[in-house]
């Protein structure tokens, strides 16, 4: 059973909690396109190989910071016209649109930007409002999800762009593939070591793949294969990873994830077992953590000996989470 803790209210984590109205009886139309570009009101976001389309960002390899002066940019409906579009919703009446711009070249792209630039939403999320930062994470996912189903899965024909973007079908009446949008479910979670050391002293799991930069630990994560719950996912991921076994898995909150196409459920647990002995390839370190090795920590690319993750990360929120549970 998912257990979340009654006394401790659960925070909208980043790219959650957009308000925007998903259903429109433009989705029913045939010539959908037509219409949303006709209407004046329409609010088109690009999306160019994966980046989103920010004003006021300067470039560079660091992350914006909050309070950074920060936000999306949109394209006229004349910009958009050889795009392939995506009608996210309704913001009143104003159709809201993506815009995959993934085809066309640099130079083509680069002409649009006014002044901003094409970014990876993770370097300047936390920068933005929650609700652009939501909004340009949903219009990420779903050209995506447009980009990955350009084909039939039952036959390989090119596949029709329907409903507004919600649905893609085999042009084949005999075969009548259709695909509907997807996302992968993964868990990911944090370890409390149950004070199996002995010193009084609370520990957590945490573990690091080689390709992250230097010194960074995060929880540790996988996604939900067939026949398996959530909370048996959960107990394989950290064995496979780690070799430690745990007990009273308990659901703490959950994250759409658009970096490709997941949705993050977020659990803590508790070990049973201490050794770490790593089963797979998948993490270069892991190991036991205090609380106060982690308050000294600096964050993802910062060149300190221990990093946490990104700030716009459920990973950094269970982390976060279990140190207001230390004090």
């Amino acid at each position: 059973m998912l257990e979340s803790d009654a006394n401790r209210p659960i925070p909208k984590l980043p790219y959650s909690g957009l308000r925007l109205r998903r259903t429109s009886p433009l989705r029913a139309l045939d010539d959908w396109r037509s219409a949303v570009l006709a209407d004046a009101n329409a609010r088109v976001l690009p999306i160019w190989r994966g980046r989103n389309l920010i004003a006021g960002w300067h470039g560079g390899s660091g992350d914006a910071r909050p309070g950074d002066s920060l936000d999306l940019q949109t394209l006229s409906t004349d910009a958009a016209e050889r795009a392939e579009l995506v009608l996210l919703g309704m913001d009143g009446e104003a159709p809201v649109l993506a815009a995959d711009l993934s085809d066309w070249s640099e130079d083509e792209a680069n002409a649009l930007t006014d002044g901003a630039g094409f970014v990876d939403l993770r370097q300047v999320g936390p920068a933005l409002s929650a609700q652009s930062a939501a909004l340009l994470s949903y219009a990420r996912g779903m050209v995506h999800w447009h980009r990955t189903h350009r084909h039939c899965g039952r036959c390989g024909a090119p596949t029709s762009n329907l409903k507004g973007g919600m649905l893609r079908r085999c042009p084949d009446e005999r075969c009548g593939g259709t695909a509907f949008p997807r996302i992968d479910p993964a868990v990911i979670v944090l370890v409390d070591d149950g004070g199996l050391h002995g010193d009084g002293i609370r520990r957590c799991l945490l573990g690091r793949s080689a390709n992250w930069p230097r010194g960074v630990y995060s929880t540790l994560a996988g996604f939900v294969e067939p026949g398996e719950t959530l909370e048996e996912t959960v107990a394989r991921e950290v064995r496979e990873e780690s070799g430690v076994g745990i007990r009273e898995v308990r659901y703490r909150a959950s994250q759409p994830w658009p970096f490709p196409s997941s949705l993050m459920l977020g659990f803590h647990a508790t070990a049973r077992t201490l050794d770490i002995q790593r089963h797979d390839d998948e993490l270069e370190d892991a190991r036991w953590f205090s609380a106060g090795e982690l308050r000294a920590a600096g964050t993802w690319g910062e060149d300190d000996e221990i990093c946490l993750p990104r700030h716009d990360s459920i990973a950094r929120y269970l982390i976060e989470l279990w140190l207001d549970a230390q004090d």
